[in-house]
């Protein structure tokens, strides 16, 4: 694929035709407006958005970018555009942008509809998104990166459901085949880095939802959680997480390309808590942020 025809193609969409009638859009949560910033020239040139739930692994992310890139400057530098609110931070760093957004569906949902809206009023052309995380194996070891296929819910349907004016809206969750599959070549390129597609289940809970026996409740027993998760396993399930099921809906319903790549701290079946040392999961987490620091190398033709 040439750089032009890469760089060429869609405008960034949204699905309100509500926007267009106002003379002024406030991105609260990014402390951003339409008339308080030049969208445009500040994030124009964006190509790639990698999104994760701690603010402190974004900005880790965004200095690791800045370094692989070889840009100007001192990484320790970069300044949070998000200073101006204490509810994600947000990184650009060349032609990337790292932003946070918390944990659970309804964080990434918000930092969402504000990032889509960024995007499209400051006219961005064919981004792809990365959300980087962790999570729960299902039938892997630790340190396994899992590239979604499909992002299930608790009943391993990919759909997202989405309560409006008290109605209940669904929306698919599947994501781009193209550029999974374009992860999981480079992933063979990189040493150390086993990696798997599989479909991610996302879940409204850290605990009961996701049938962990450690959290304050727990109506259910160790046999019937190892059942669950043999159940969630031959559906395709390889891990768990918190964020993926919206992402992939609301990427999908704008026409934006998007990957979800999380790497897992452990592996369900053999327990619940994460006992690894603060090194090895600093280790785990940086993987999928080196895959996906690959693949933008590998669009930018940085490498051949």
């Amino acid at each position: 694929m040439s750089l032009f025809s890469f760089f060429l193609r869609e405008p960034v969409h949204v699905k309100n035709p509500n926007l267009f009638t106002m003379e002024e859009d406030i991105l609260y949560h990014f402390s951003l407006g339409t008339k308080t910033h030049n969208l445009p020239e500040m994030f124009g040139d964006i190509k790639f958005v990698c999104v994760g739930g701690s603010a402190n692994r974004m900005k880790a992310f965004a200095q690791f970018i800045h370094q692989e890139l070889s840009l100007p400057g001192n990484p320790n530098d970069i300044q949070d555009i998000c200073e101006g609110t204490d509810r994600y931070c947000m990184y650009k760093v060349g032609p990337v942008l790292s932003i946070s957004h918390g944990m659970g569906v309804p964080s990434i949902s918000i930092m969402l509809h504000e990032l889509i809206k960024l995007l499209h009023h400051a006219q961005c052309r064919d981004v792809v998104l990365f959300r980087l995380g962790t999570s729960g194996g299902v039938g892997l070891p630790a340190g396994t990166v899992v590239i979604t296929d499909k992002a299930v819910d608790y009943s391993f349907q990919a759909k997202f459901e989405q309560v409006v004016l008290g109605k209940v809206i669904t929306r698919s969750t599947e994501l781009d085949e193209g550029v999974s599959n374009e992860l999981l070549q480079y992933s063979t390129e990189i040493p150390n880095l086993p990696t798997v597609i599989g479909n991610t289940m996302c879940t409204h809970d850290f605990y009961e939802g996701q049938g962990r026996l450690d959290g304050a409740l727990c109506s259910f027993s160790h046999e019937e959680k190892l059942e669950y998760l043999r159940k969630a396993y031959e559906a395709g399930v390889r891990n768990i997480e918190m964020e993926s099921t919206v992402f992939a809906a609301m990427c999908r319903v704008c026409g934006l390309k998007a990957a979800v790549i999380c790497v897992t701290l452990l592996n369900r079946f053999e327990g619940d808590q994460i006992t690894a040392s603060h090194d090895v999961l600093v280790e785990y987490q940086q993987r999928p942020q080196i895959l996906v620091s690959y693949f933008i190398k590998k669009r930018l033709g940085l490498i051949a």
